[in-house]
């Protein structure tokens, strides 16, 4: 079971952190760890690394203006979403806040229900935001093993790497053939699906079936198959 998001509320009032700490806790749907202060908040971060803040501006020694600062200046918190919840709701300090490089900024009093979707939506957008460079990250290695996987056959006169007929005979409709080729440019289903104005589920299917039909288990490994029978260029 997936743990709830851990947040990490900042604030001087026992009343405000208390009553916002149950309400975002209930039905198990966040982990709220609570700082009365700065100071004390930087502690816990030495132990914890939460998934958004929630911070009060106006606090004794340290502000959140302050706190946010050192909190960007940390690269292990650096796109951590950041939320002000304060009593200071004038255009003024939202736009301060805002040129703070806070994510939200929510005055006091406040409804909880429209903090919680706060967080909600930005956590959403995180992860969004992360799964994308994940998978960005995954498609650069892709285009490099192919491009080495080309350089090698490109260099490799007598070795075991060069062009081979087919063990058996491989049969591919125009379509399957298309796909290939694209897949052995490096490109992944999304850009496939652009470049032939199909759905992403009409490519993975034929994508599917090009790994049945050279039995590969990866894209490397397909192109890898490919231009060593001559399936491609």
């Amino acid at each position: 079971m997936n743990q709830p998001p851990k947040l990490l509320l900042v604030d001087d009032e026992p009343g405000i952190r208390e009553s916002i700490k149950a309400y975002l806790e209930f039905d198990n749907e966040f982990q709220v760890k609570v700082a009365s202060n700065v100071n004390e908040a930087l502690e816990i971060l030495q132990k914890e690394t939460p998934d958004l803040f929630i911070s009060d501006i106006m606090m004794p020694q340290v502000d959140g203006y302050q706190f946010l600062k050192k909190i960007r200046e940390d690269g292990r918190f650096k796109t951590v979403p950041f939320i002000f919840l304060t009593a200071r709701g004038m255009t003024s300090d939202r736009i301060a806040g805002y040129q703070a490089h806070c994510d939200a900024y929510l005055s006091k009093p406040f409804e909880p229900e429209e903090l919680r979707v706060i967080i909600s939506n930005l956590l959403e957008r995180r992860q969004e935001t992360t799964q994308g460079d994940s998978e960005s990250a995954k498609l650069d290695e892709i285009r490099q093993e192919i491009k080495e996987l080309k350089e090698q056959l490109g260099h490799a006169g007598n070795s075991h790497l060069q062009v081979t007929p087919s063990p058996h005979k491989i049969d591919l409709t125009p379509r399957e053939q298309s796909i290939l080729e694209l897949v052995a440019q490096g490109l992944m289903n999304k850009e496939i699906a652009v470049r032939l104005n199909t759905s992403v589920r009409n490519v993975e299917k034929y994508v599917s079936r090009l790994f049945t039909k050279t039995e590969t288990n990866s894209r490397t490994e397909l192109v890898r198959f490919a231009l060593k029978h001559g399936l491609t260029q």
